[in-house]
């Protein structure tokens, strides 16, 4: 053995040891939020082994059930909620949790009842599991003004009062990307130890890419805006080269990659969906604090996402997110638009 190499493998920035020193800075802090974090971890950890062995477990096919956005629920989209509700649960740090998968907010028990809330979709981009496409949890993290006398009113809240938003992306490999409102983390998780390591620090995505993603398929359907911006991404008439086309169709793995090597991620609204598809709580506020956080941008069509206060826990909302100067073109497409007498 090489344990002058296995000595040095002791001495890895791990997720536990980066929110540890994150928590220092903050005297006055008692350890909640990193213990929440810690349990988020855990239930992301989980569900990695149990997405590798999907197959294996026969735990891709339909559960049977619908959840309430309709969609048919598979076996692992039931285990990961419950995985997910039991983590937090448990963690004794939570008062009041949104999942995508159940139609009505889940308050905790006054006896395990802390301070956060917290919103999640427990497994996005299931319907890809059978093909092995990416898949992956969101997450984000809010405070409740009283945990006491906790209600909807805590979590329909502007995305700018997030105090933490991430994702877990179990593909090629596990990646957890992670955001505590001071920069962008990237953390991949070494089988060998059972540990996320940092290897994306401070990530910080292109001010502007050459990459769009976007599900054309839906393009009879799309506003002047975006077919405009789509256009110009394929024939740009300043002489520059045409954006590549990427689309997988799980959101946090074209999400993912949008992060990290730039350009702009879709989601309009379209006659078919005319207030957009994806829901504005446990998608598009994590994914967009992620991207300001980043040193991006994320619009909805009529404002910055963030912005944005919902009035019910599973509303939808177009968006448009990524690079910083990719955004603010549709931006002032979507301002042409409204100028524009009817």
């Amino acid at each position: 053995m090489d344990h002058v190499a296995d000595a040095h493998r002791t001495d890895l920035m791990t997720i536990t040891r980066h929110v540890l020193n994150e928590q220092s800075k903050h005297p006055e802090s008692k350890g909640d939020f990193t213990i929440l974090l810690s349990h988020i971890v855990l239930g992301c950890k989980f569900l990695c082994s149990a997405v590798n062995k999907a197959g294996l477990a026969k735990l891709i096919g339909l559960a049977g059930e619908t959840n309430v956005q309709g969609e048919e629920q598979k076996k692992l989209d039931v285990l990961s909620n419950e995985v997910f509700v039991k983590a937090l649960m448990s963690s004794g740090r939570t008062c009041i949790l949104v999942s995508e998968e159940e139609e009505e907010a889940t308050f905790v028990d006054p006896s395990l009842r802390g301070k956060y809330c917290v919103v999640f979709d427990p497994l996005d981009g299931s319907s890809n599991i059978d093909c092995g496409v990416g898949v992956g949890t969101i997450f984000g993290v809010y405070m409740a003004k009283d945990k006491d006398n906790v209600s909807l009113e805590d979590v329909l809240q502007s995305g700018k009062n997030m105090l933490a938003a991430g994702y877990c992306m179990y593909g090629s490999s596990c990646t957890l990307v992670l955001s505590t409102g001071n920069g962008v983390n990237g953390f991949t998780l070494d089988p060998s130890i059972g540990e996320f390591i940092l290897t994306h620090p401070n990530i910080k995505i292109p001010k502007k890419g050459k990459i769009y993603s976007i599900n054309e398929g839906n393009a009879k359907n799309w506003d002047t805006p975006t077919a405009k911006f789509v256009e110009k991404c394929k024939f740009p008439k300043d002489g520059s080269s045409p954006k590549s086309l990427r689309y997988v169709g799980s959101m946090v793995a074209d999400v993912h990659r949008t992060l990290l090597y730039g350009g702009i991620f879709l989601y309009p609204a379209d006659k078919k969906s005319p207030n957009g598809k994806l829901r504005v709580l446990y998608e598009v506020f994590p994914m967009s604090f992620l991207m300001e956080q980043a040193g991006g941008q994320a619009f909805t069509g009529k404002q910055q996402a963030l912005d944005m206060v919902p009035t019910n826990i599973h509303q939808r909302s177009p968006v448009f997110l990524g690079s910083y100067d990719d955004v603010e073109e549709i931006k002032a497409l979507y301002d042409a638009e409204e100028m524009i007498p009817t």
